[in-house]
């Protein structure tokens, strides 16, 4: 009977360790799917290019500003511009610097050019802090398993 006994331990601790690791996977992959995954400046200049293409100035298109408000010097024939949602229009290049840098907003009137959660994702990237990110969290559900369980399972791993 103590055999039986020690037979059932053994499998009931088997039992909890699988499921442990089954929740641990669950629990990440959860957490992967709700969490910011950093995109590159590739991906993010190409969100931009998106919503706001550029295109080549033309001299005489209306009542446009003559000159960049984020660099301050007139438009050429020829220039590559973005005309933003709100109107605003800007070099290219001046402008893509300044969203990358800022808020993913108008210089001007801070009218949004790209959600939030683009500009987060982002800058995870560009800070390279994804790494340390995922790093710091499995290990602390690694700790958080072992807490719940305590010396249960220690006697099997």
């Amino acid at each position: 009977m103590a055999s039986l006994s020690q037979f059932l331990a053994h499998i009931f601790t088997m039992a909890m360790v699988s499921f442990s690791m089954i929740l641990l996977e669950l629990v990440i992959f959860i957490r992967g799917g709700a969490t910011c995954r950093p995109i590159t400046t590739a991906q993010f200049l190409k969100l931009i290019d998106q919503k706001a293409p550029a295109h080549r100035y033309k001299t005489g298109l209306g009542f446009e500003p003559l000159e960049c408000r984020v660099c301050l010097s007139f438009y050429e024939e020829g220039d590559e511009v973005r005309k933003l949602k709100c109107k605003h229009t800007f070099h290219k290049n001046c402008l893509d610097t300044w969203l990358q840098q800022e808020s993913a907003t108008c210089p001007l009137c801070r009218y949004a050019v790209l959600p939030e959660e683009v500009v987060v994702k982002h800058r995870l990237h560009r800070n390279h802090q994804h790494q340390e990110y995922y790093e710091g969290s499995d290990e602390d559900l690694m700790f958080l398993l072992y807490a719940l369980h305590g010396n249960f399972l220690r006697r099997f791993l």
